[in-house]
């Protein structure tokens, strides 16, 4: 049975993409197999597997719909032992679409219940936000990772987070946990990256990760040639992070 992560954090810009991407492509070169789900309708995840997404049948947005099966909506092998559920500007549309549908917090989970013993990791990218998408992810979800950027506000909105995970957990999904942080932007020349760290481990009572992600020039040009970073340069730091981070999640 494929253990299924969601990766959320309702503050944009702290590499939740980068990291469904890359911790997914990792996972996969140890001999996993993985299914990707893209449930924010900016699409950055699908397109940074190399699939053009404004040019697709059938994304998660008809699987909501119920106009397509999880089977036919996953692009299998995007790369060696991938596979995806594409997203696309339509999703953002889901919220209004889904007014008065019963049960509507379970409809990815249903269908992800289908597949789910296909893989051995579920890797879902939520968007920036806490909506019914996030809800849906986090029903799904076993566990919840969530990146947190190395700068001045990181502990923001964090708190909010984890009560959204705590309230999930309480009322629609029992077996949810955090899964843990993992910092992400890191830069070791400067003591605020430090600070930060510092500052999150004494206020939070969560596994982190030892793992740190840097900022690295690689993994910023890696999605614009539809690549992990592992296959875009496995030699570069941000490579060997991901790969680190992998491990650390299968040990676990």
């Amino acid at each position: 049975m494929g253990k299924a992560i969601a990766v959320a954090n309702q503050k944009g810009g702290v590499g939740k993409t980068t990291t469904s991407i890359n911790l997914s492509s990792a996972l996969a070169s140890k001999n996993k197999k993985v299914l990707v789900i893209d449930t924010d309708p900016q699409g950055n995840t699908t397109s940074g597997f190399g699939v053009d997404k404004n040019n697709l049948d059938n994304t998660i947005y008809e699987l909501f719909l119920g106009e397509c099966s999880i089977e036919e909506c996953i692009i299998k092998n995007v790369i060696e032992g991938v596979s995806l559920i594409p997203s696309n500007v339509n999703l953002a549309a889901t919220e209004i679409e889904l007014i008065g549908v019963d049960k509507k917090e379970f409809i990815l989970k249903n269908e992800v219940d289908w597949v789910k013993d296909q893989y051995d990791y579920i890797i879902i990218d939520c968007p920036p936000s806490l909506n019914m998408l996030t809800i849906n992810s986090m029903t799904t979800a076993d566990s919840v990772l969530v990146p947190i950027q190395c700068e001045y506000y990181a502990l923001e909105g964090l708190s909010q987070l984890i009560h959204t995970v705590n309230l999930v957990k309480e009322r629609l999904n029992p077996k949810l946990d955090m899964e843990g942080i993992v910092f992400t932007m890191y830069d070791s020349r400067t003591n605020l990256s430090l600070q930060v760290v510092e500052n999150v481990k004494s206020h939070l009572n969560q596994n982190i990760y030892k793992t740190l992600i840097p900022r690295n020039i690689r993994l910023a040009e890696a999605p614009s040639y539809g690549m992990p970073i592992n296959m875009y340069d496995p030699k570069s730091a941000g490579a060997e992070a991901y790969m680190m981070l992998a491990e650390e999640i299968i040990n676990k």
